[in-house]
Order: structure tokens, then sequence, then C-alpha cells
């Protein structure tokens, strides 16, 4: 953001609160570097949106590379000439610092898959392609990273947990709750700004295109989805603390593994009202404030390094996503 924009923006939009009450517990520079990479997804959505308005498919394309290079190796993109490639990788070597080697290329092994299905959306958005009801669901969970926030719930625990437990289908059941109830929340709040702005990625939106539906009905069923996903987490966190309390066998493995466990489904539960509370108190979806209700005041229209201008021809297959 230019000075100005930083200044009257920047504070109001809570992007650094929003993971204050997801990581309860977590280090110092573990919160830290959980924020700057919340910051830095806002960065990247707002680059997506603005490169698919204007057909800037070549600088998209270098820019969903030098993301997955990151992953492969951060250090080498530290000082890249784009800065969401080089802020990218910051975070990530900050988040490689606490756990090792195996929960490092589990969060890169997951996180290879969300800049793809950001990729998809770019192909959708610049063919006006709304995806069905169901295919935006299972699109969604990638673009929102569900499991990225999730395996965040480890180190913040500190403590990476046994693939009998992380991979249980209680543990991933209350985790897809908590998730889908971020993500279609995140809708809700957005669809003012996403209708105003012709996209075609939120759930009201398929709904309004593929069901037949009335804004205000899609409104109304996306808030039924999101109420169940509460009832949903609550139905299953029992059976979860439960597995934590049968992992108390006397043995000091087992403590820990079991505080890890209660630790995760505690935050997983904060997750709720995090997203409640920053959804009505960030600035980004105060959309009666703007002049131009498709695009925030704060983003700037002008192409990342090295990006090809408006007016660029785009393929017919962008990024192999097609």
């Amino acid at each position: 953001m230019p000075p100005d924009k930083v200044a009257a923006y920047a504070d109001s939009l809570c992007y650094t609160d929003l993971v204050a009450g997801y990581y309860i517990g977590a280090p110092e520079s573990l919160l830290s570097a959980v924020a700057d990479l919340s910051s830095w997804f806002f960065g990247w959505d707002d680059r997506h949106d603005r490169d698919a308005v204007h057909g800037r498919a070549a600088g998209w394309r270098r820019l969903c590379a030098g993301l997955h290079e990151t992953l492969q190796d951060p250090w080498a993109q530290r000082h890249h000439k784009d800065p969401l490639v080089a802020g990218f990788a910051d975070c990530v070597l900050r988040l490689f610092a606490h756990l090792g080697p195996r929960w490092n290329a589990r969060f890169a092994r997951h996180f290879h898959p969300v800049i793809d299905a950001y990729d998809h959306e770019f192909g959708n958005r610049r063919t006006g392609t709304v995806p069905s009801v169901e295919a935006y669901v299972e699109l969604r969970r990638l673009t929102f990273a569900h499991w990225i926030w999730i395996d965040l719930l480890e180190p913040t625990a500190r403590y990476e947990l046994p693939d009998a437990v992380r991979k249980h289908p209680a543990y991933r059941a209350a985790a897809l709750a908590t998730q889908d109830f971020s993500a279609w929340y995140n809708d809700l709040c957005s669809l003012p700004k996403e209708l105003a702005g012709d996209e075609v990625h939120n759930l009201g939106i398929s709904l309004i295109h593929h069901e037949g539906l009335s804004v205000q009905e899609a409104v109304r069923e996306v808030h039924r989805r999101v109420s169940e996903c509460v009832t949903d987490f609550l139905a299953v966190e029992p059976e979860v603390l439960g597995i934590a309390d049968a992992l108390l066998d006397g043995s000091a493995e087992g403590r820990k593994v079991s505080a890890a466990l209660q630790s995760c489904v505690f935050n997983m539960r904060n997750w709720f009202s995090s997203v409640y509370w920053f959804h009505h108190e960030s600035g980004r979806y105060r959309v009666e404030n703007w002049d131009d209700q498709s695009l925030p005041p704060y983003v700037s229209d002008a192409p990342g390094p090295d990006v090809p201008e408006c007016g660029e021809t785009v393929p017919e297959s962008v990024g192999g996503q097609e």
C-alpha cells in the first residue's frame, strides 16, 4: 500500500488481529509469522482479483511459479523482485523453524494445491465461469487453505500430532467444521462487494447462479450452512476430547500428545468467535463506505513487478488448471 493508504486503512483492516484468537498459547515468534501469513494472504487475494480483472495472465503465471518454487526452497526466494514471493518466503522460513522436517514437508504438500486452486479460480474469473455449488465447496476448501490453518494448530501446541490422531475421522470432522464455517461466513460478509465486482467465486453466487435463488434466499441458505457448521463441531467435539483422555496412559509421551490434542481442539473452537469478530471489525467488509463498491479503496490497480499492463491475451488454459 502507498503510505497514505497504510495510515488510513492498515490498522482498521485488522489482518494481524485475525489470528490472535486462533492460536492461543503459540510462541510469540510463531504468532507473528502466522499473523504475517494472514496479511500476506489478503494481499495475494487482491493481486489475484486485479490480475484477473485486467487480464494479466503472464504475470499471474509467474507469481504462481514463484510461490511453488518458494515451497521447494524458501531460502532462494527471500529477495525475489516480487514482494508477494519474497514475503511468502519470509513467512515460510519463520514457520519452518518450529516443528521440523516432517511438519514442514506436510505444510508444503498442503500449500501446493492452494496455489493451484487460486490458479483455477483465475481461469474461471477470466471466462466468467461460476462453479456449481458442489464444485465450489471443494474449491473453497483449497482457496481458503483449510488444512494450512489446521496444520498451524500443532506448532501452537508445540507438538506434532501422530498420524493416528491427526487423521482420526473425529479430528478431521471437527477441523473441517471450523474451516467451512470460516470460509462460508467470509462468503456471507463478502457477498455485497463480490456481487458488485462481478466475482464468480462465492457460495452465495453459486446458489444464485445454479439453484435459481434470489440474493435474499442465497443469504439465508449460506447462513443456514454456516450455523450447521457450529452444530457439527459441537456434536463431534466430545469425541475428540475423549481421544485426548484415552491418550493419558500414564506415560510422559501420552501426557504430551493428550495436552497437544486438547490445545488443538481448544483453538478450533476459538475459530468461530475470532472469525465472527474479524468480519464485523475489519474495514475490508464495510462496503457501504466505499465510493466504488467493486474495489476496496486501499487496493491499487497497478500491476505487480514485471507484469504486463492491461490488454494481454489470455491463453485457453491458465496454469494447466482447465
